[in-house]
Parts: structure tokens; C-alpha cells; sequence
């Protein structure tokens, strides 16, 4: 079992040095949150509260995905950090790639890319691209940053994106692990991901895992390599991650604070330090 250490919505000062803790304290990888902006009016809901409600995101700091990676990477070797999720069909996917692709070379292959669709309208907006139809543009954004990734010159025609034959340097594959609960979201993880991010919330991981390996299963790809990133509280005591590990999960993410609360973060970098530490010890050591 693999772990990864989550923190959003701090102080930005805090990324570097939790970074460089959780690698000393043996975290896999640490998770980096993606929002582009805060709208003052919207109808959008959040899918993973209770209640749907965003505010806990107004006024909350967010380094752009990419910077804060390659910032991290600078202070750390090993660790590796997964975007969870960057919003993906919102954004230019031959920029994405080159991004990635640059990420990854600096970091020495130290990303995991996770992406996802934005559950708010207000991103499509206010990026210009249109809400509807997003799925498919997704699946293309998708092909795109893997073709681009590969090193070779590639080529792509579809209905939203239209790429001549071009190269990137630096290139080089890195996984791209797709989030989200819905019957699309799973069968794209699998049919063109590397691995599939759970996002928490109410709905039930049992059943998400089962319609996952029965898509895996009807792809022909029940035996390939596949990573399952989940949030569970079985995630907090040894035994409960081999009960994890049992039903195919290969990494936990694991956070030491409510993170939908509004307001600011007013936890201390020392205590959050804290925290990490005292998982490694009574967890990760131990399983």
C-alpha cells in the first residue's frame, strides 16, 4: 500500500516544508488541489458535501497546479505529487501536456497526473469553452496530453481538437489517473487511464471498486496494471488498510483536517507537521 498525503486550502508558505515532512515521514506522494477561480454568483453545487454547498472555497489560496509541483519538486527527491484533480477539459490539452511533460522532467518522473471534470459551470465559462458535451471533450483532452507525452511526433483530428503532426522535448510517459464516481468516469479511468481517483463523500466505495472491476473485466484488463486512489476511514488504522489493500486499492489518501469549512486554515505549520508525523508512525510503519 502506497500513501498520500493531502492538504489544501493553507497557507501557501506551508507547501515546501509539508512537502519535504512527508517525505521524510515515508508518504508515496502528496496531493495538489486545482480551482481557477471563485465566482460571486453561481448555481453550481459542490457533488462531495452533504449539502452541495462551495463556500468553504471563497477566499481559500490555490498556487496554480503546475507552479506549486515544480516548487515542491525543487525541495524534495522522492516523493511524488498528484494533481486531485486538475480540471482537465476546461484547459488547452496541448498546454496541459507541454506542462506536464516539464513537471515530470524536472522532478525526475515525479507525477502522478490526476484528472477530472469541473463540476462548475463558472470554469467552462469563464475559460471559454462550453459546458455541453464536456465528456467527450475530456476523453479527447485526455488522448491528446498521452499522445504528446509519448516523445514522438503525433497527430490528432476529433470534433473538438484538431493537432498536426507535432513533437514535444522533454517527453516521457508519466500515469494519468482519472477522477470521479459517475459510470462514464469510471469506464474512461479504465479504458484511458492508468488508474481511477476516489473523491470521498457518501457514495459507496464498495460499489464504485465492483463496477470498476467489472469494467475492467468487460475491457480485458482485469490483470493489468491499474492504481486505485481512495479515501476511506479504514485508511487511519493498520487494519483497516490491508482491508483496503484486500478489495485492490494500491494507495490511500489520507488528510488530518475537515477541509470544507469556511474560513481560513488556522492550524500551524507545526502542528500539521505533527499530525503527518504521527500517521507514518502508527500506520505506514506498521503496515
Amino acid at each position: 500500500m502506497r500513501f498520500t498525503y493531502a492538504e489544501a486550502m493553507t497557507d501557501p508558505s506551508f507547501y515546501l516544508p509539508l512537502a519535504k515532512a512527508a517525505e521524510d515521514a515515508g508518504y508515496t506522494s502528496m496531493s495538489v488541489a486545482d480551482s481557477l477561480v471563485y465566482p460571486k454568483e453561481s448555481d453550481s453545487v459542490y457533488p462531495y458535501t452533504a449539502d452541495g454547498n462551495r463556500e468553504f472555497l471563497e477566499d481559500k489560496a490555490f498556487i496554480e497546479t503546475f507552479t506549486l509541483i515544480a516548487a515542491m519538486g525543487a525541495v524534495t527527491r522522492t516523493i511524488r505529487f498528484t494533481p486531485f484533480v486538475l480540471k482537465l477539459p476546461v484547459r488547452p490539452p496541448v498546454l496541459v501536456a507541454k506542462q506536464a511533460t516539464s513537471v515530470a522532467h524536472l522532478t525526475g518522473g515525479r507525477l502522478g497526473l490526476g484528472v477530472g471534470l469541473s463540476p462548475w459551470r463558472e470554469d467552462f465559462a469563464v475559460m471559454g469553452v462550453p459546458w455541453e458535451r464536456r465528456g467527450r471533450r475530456m476523453d479527447e483532452a485526455i488522448d491528446i496530453v498521452r499522445g504528446l507525452s509519448g516523445g514522438g511526433y503525433f497527430e490528432y483530428h476529433g470534433e473538438f481538437f484538431d493537432v498536426p503532426p507535432v513533437k514535444m522535448a522533454p517527453a516521457g510517459p508519466f500515469p494519468i489517473l482519472v477522477g470521479g464516481h459517475s459510470e462514464a468516469a469510471l469506464r474512461r479511468a479504465v479504458v484511458r487511464g492508468d488508474g481511477w481517483m476516489h473523491a470521498g463523500g457518501g457514495d459507496d466505495l464498495d460499489g464504485l471498486l465492483a463496477a470498476l472491476n467489472r469494467i475492467r473485466a468487460a475491457e480485458g484488463k482485469a490483470d493489468a496494471p491499474f492504481e486505485i486512489h481512495v479515501i476511506s476511514p479504514d485508511a487511519y488504522t493498520p487494519d483497516g488498510v490491508k482491508r483496503l489493500e484486500d478489495k485492490g486499492v494500491t494507495d490511500v489518501i489520507v488528510g488530518f483536517r475537515a477541509p470544507y469549512r469556511k474560513g481560513p486554515d488556522t492550524e500551524p505549520l507545526a502542528k500539521k507537521i505533527e499530525k503527518l508525523g504521527r500517521f507514518a508512525e502508527n500506520v505506514i510503519a506498521r503496515v
